[in-house]
């Protein structure tokens, strides 16, 4: 063993430290391994996402009848077309009022249930599970049983049958316009769909809640109810509803299933995307026009989702509240 002298006082020389040796094979790069697991996913993002949505825009700007592939620019033409179509700008005025009305009714209804839900001290599981299980339903499958067994206008439909015991004459719920009855079909088979899921992002936020301020506004005389509510819980759901509301309303301007199915034949409150399908996919096949009306659609979702997130105050810090 060799050694160093250091004024007259032999001591051992440093141990060489041996470097380590790099690591060969999938561990060897994060870098890799990264990319093999979200490669595919980012795969399919492009070519089911980001692709249809250049192609629509570009489709937007040409002659595109019966093809995909047109070669006729026409520049704006769709766009104006789109604008001036009566159908289409009063879907659009008629689902801006159903947003109006959906969502702060599901804020609302998913809200209550996370509130009655999360206070359970028995069974909580279940009734969470039950609230959230119409998630898993097709929106074609709830619109067909809520036009076909609820809402069907004949006595035998439920609906009916319970106005009847209470002597009230049968009502075409999807028939007519005036008075507009579609509406309360349409509203709760989507409030039985939604409510559920957002229940669960409310429940997650409740949870999340300290309980110390809860104990404190007690020791300050704070009763339970309305005053914590208003005090504690609302303030600290704050991002949750911004959230879901934002959400609500892109969904709210996408409706088609329920629309489509409950109304198939109507030519009344139909949503924006029936009168995009029914232009683009109908008789004459004007792809360019319902590409056109497509990218209106998401201007003014986009639009009303940042005037939302002003309102909210969506990504601000908590020192600028």
């Amino acid at each position: 063993m060799s050694t160093t002298t250091t004024r007259g006082v032999a001591q051992p020389a440093p141990a060489k430290v041996s470097k380590p040796r790099p690591r060969r094979g999938l561990r060897a790069s994060s870098t890799f391994n990264f990319w093999l697991f979200t490669g595919p996913f980012l795969l399919g993002l492009v070519i089911f996402v980001f692709v249809p949505i250049g192609w629509s825009i570009w489709l937007s700007f040409f002659e595109a009848r019966f093809t995909v592939t047109p070669s006729e620019f026409v520049g704006f033409d769709n766009y104006k077309q789109v604008l001036t179509d009566t159908n289409f700008r009063n879907s659009l005025v008629t689902f801006t009022v159903f947003a109006a009305f959906i969502v702060p009714a599901t804020w609302a209804l998913s809200l209550g249930l996370a509130l009655m839900v999360n206070r359970l001290r028995f069974m909580r599981a279940f009734f969470r599970s039950v609230f959230f299980l119409p998630t898993a339903v097709s929106y074609v499958a709830a619109a067909l049983i809520w036009k076909m067994s609820i809402f069907n206008g004949v006595r035998f439909g439920l609906a009916n049958t319970i106005l009847g015991w209470f002597g009230v004459d049968n009502i075409a719920w999807l028939a007519n316009p005036d008075p507009p009855w579609y509406w309360l079909v349409i509203v709760t088979v989507r409030l039985w769909l939604q409510s559920g899921f957002y229940m669960i992002l409310f429940i997650a936020a409740l949870q999340n809640i300290p309980q110390e301020l809860y104990e404190a506004a007690s020791i300050d005389g704070a009763k339970r109810g309305w005053q914590t509510f208003r005090h504690i819980t609302l303030p600290q759901l704050r991002a949750t509803s911004t959230a879901v509301i934002l959400l609500l309303l892109v969904a709210a301007y996408q409706a088609f299933d329920e629309f489509f199915n409950l109304l198939a034949k109507a030519t009344w409150g139909q949503p924006p995307l029936v009168e995009l399908y029914k232009m683009a996919l109908g008789q004459n096949q004007n792809y360019g026009a319902g590409s056109a009306g497509a990218v209106v659609l998401t201007l003014l979702i986009c639009v009303v989702t940042l005037l939302q997130g002003k309102i909210m105050g969506f990504g601000r810090g908590e020192e600028s509240k």
